[in-house]
């Protein structure tokens, strides 16, 4: 099977800065328009394809969580929408709508996007407004961020904020947005860490006044960098205000920075929480940290939704991950030796692991999780069913022990890269 993870941190295939982000931030253009296909797809709209054998869900249930923003078990990561991990001519087939559809009939009824992922707004837009008969907007939640708009190009100034959600608002083909999130907001906020890579479970304890998470320090706004976060979110309390977003939040790598910007958050006017968070690459079978974090997103930030994202690790836990990913030599060498000591699909393994620790988890915890095509929907949902319901081999588990413990001969288990 060939699994993909296209989720928060997509890389964009073009790598704007602010200033060519600014000449075409305006309503009804394309934020990449480089990326041709986008404002064709949009221009020409799409068809509904007649169903195929492949179109139709395997009975079997996958449930809704709860929680506070009602969220499925699952969530659809829709940056593979975008050139950078699949074809102008995948993208532009009925292939998005097909997985789209699928997922929607396995109830899985939420998305989570970007403007920074090139044409995936549009081409989800597309997608869900063709399929509006079926699936009207009241069945399916929309969940994007903004932000972020290239590689290294990121403007969290309150009117760009604006002018961002009401462009993904046009591209979605919406009048209201589930959630909206700060994309990666570790780029901007002024960076407090002890040290860039590592495990940084030390700060929650004895290391806690290095990261910015002592008592005493909720309410410091350390820098230029905090405050722009500060201003960014209160643009979208004011877009909640006026009906536009239902939930406002932030997502990002490093989970201390996360964890010290909520709880500050917290306790600045109008000292309200977030209504949700997402991590990424922090649920995953080399790195696990994210469930330690858990109880102090909700008691000391009050967070109201945490999910967790990327349970390929960015595509490290596949067979060949993509030449940027930030992974050293060493550990990409550990992947390999953890993939070879399963005799089964490695990718598999690694989901299935991410799934076992969200659905058991104290709290509501949806993971995202990147579709490309129908099969992939299939596959995730076999694995869920199997991993939730009980079914799996026996030797699942030691499967997931097993690469565990080469991560941790090999020094990476639980280690963070640097981001930025």
């Amino acid at each position: 099977m060939r699994w993909r993870d296209f989720d928060t941190v997509a890389r964009s295939a073009e790598d704007l800065t602010v200033d060519k982000y600014r000449r075409f931030i305006a309503p009804a253009t394309d934020l990449v328009p480089s990326l041709s296909y986008s404002s064709r797809m949009a221009q020409s709209g799409v068809s509904v394809p007649q169903d195929l054998t492949e179109d139709y869900p395997v009975p079997g249930t996958l449930h809704s969580l709860g929680g506070p923003l009602d969220l499925p078990a699952i969530v659809f990561g829709a940056g593979a929408f975008s050139g950078q991990y699949n074809t102008e001519d995948h993208i532009a087939s009925s292939e998005p709508l097909r997985t789209v559809r699928l997922a929607l009939r396995y109830g899985i009824r939420a998305f989570d996007t970007s403007a920074y992922y090139g044409p995936s707004e549009t081409v989800l837009g597309n997608a869900l407004y063709a399929l509006r008969d079926e699936f009207p907007r009241s069945s399916y939640q929309l969940m994007t961020k903004c932000g972020r708009f290239g590689v290294a190009a990121f403007d969290y100034s309150p009117a760009t904020i604006r002018q961002s959600v009401k462009r993904s608002l046009e591209r979605l083909k919406t009048d209201y947005l589930d959630t909206v999130y700060l994309h990666d907001v570790e780029f901007v906020c002024t960076p407090v860490l002890a040290r860039a890579t590592g495990n940084h479970l030390s700060a929650l304890g004895e290391e806690a006044a290095a990261y910015g998470l002592a008592e005493g320090d909720e309410a410091k706004v350390r820098g230029e960098g905090d405050q722009k976060i500060l201003d960014a979110l209160a643009e979208l309390r004011e877009l909640q205000r006026e009906g536009l977003i239902r939930s406002i939040g932030i997502t990002g790598f490093p989970l201390p920075t996360l964890l010290r910007l909520a709880i500050l958050v917290l306790h600045s006017s109008p000292y309200k929480p977030l209504d949700a968070l997402l991590s990424y690459s922090h649920l995953c079978l080399q790195n696990a940290t994210l469930s330690e974090f858990l109880p102090h997103f909700y008691e000391r930030a009050k967070v109201g939704q945490v999910l967790a994202a990327s349970p390929l690790s960015m595509g490290l836990l596949t067979y060949k991950p993509p030449s940027w990913h930030p992974a050293p030599p060493r550990l990409l060498q550990a992947v390999v030796d953890a993939g070879g000591s399963w005799d089964g699909d490695f990718p598999s393994l690694a989901v299935g692991y991410s799934i076992r620790h969200t659905s058991s988890a104290t709290r509501p915890l949806p993971l995202v999780v990147g579709f490309s095509t129908p099969r992939e929907v299939h596959e995730c949902v076999k694995v869920w069913r199997e991993v939730v319901g009980g079914s799996e081999s026996d030797g699942r588990k030691d499967g997931e022990e097993r690469a565990r413990e080469i991560f941790r001969e090999a020094t990476y288990l639980d280690w963070s890269w640097a981001s930025p």
